[in-house]
């Protein structure tokens, strides 16, 4: 997460709570969700051979208003975290 197909930096609190990441290595996540060090990386991988990587680029309202609600959050958490990505 933070990358370009999935831009949205707090998906990585999931990765981080799975892996136990706190406690099993050196590694820290901000409260923006960085990583330090800052050579530290996480993600979603997927092995297929028909794998593709993408960018996610602008969203649409509708999309906007989908996710926002499925995680819970306000207009204003949803605008923090999606800005740059949303469209108008």
């Amino acid at each position: 997460p933070g990358y370009a197909a999935c831009p949205e930096h707090t998906e990585k609190q999931l990765i981080w709570d799975l892996l136990d990441a706190q406690a099993r290595t050196t590694m820290e996540l901000t409260e923006s969700y960085a990583m330090f060090p800052g050579a530290a990386v996480s993600g979603w991988y997927f092995a297929h051979p028909d794998a593709r990587y993408f960018a996610v680029a602008q969203i649409q309202a509708d999309q906007v208003a989908d996710y926002t609600a499925r995680k819970g959050w306000d207009d204003q958490t949803a605008q923090m975290w999606l800005g740059p990505n949303i469209n108008g």
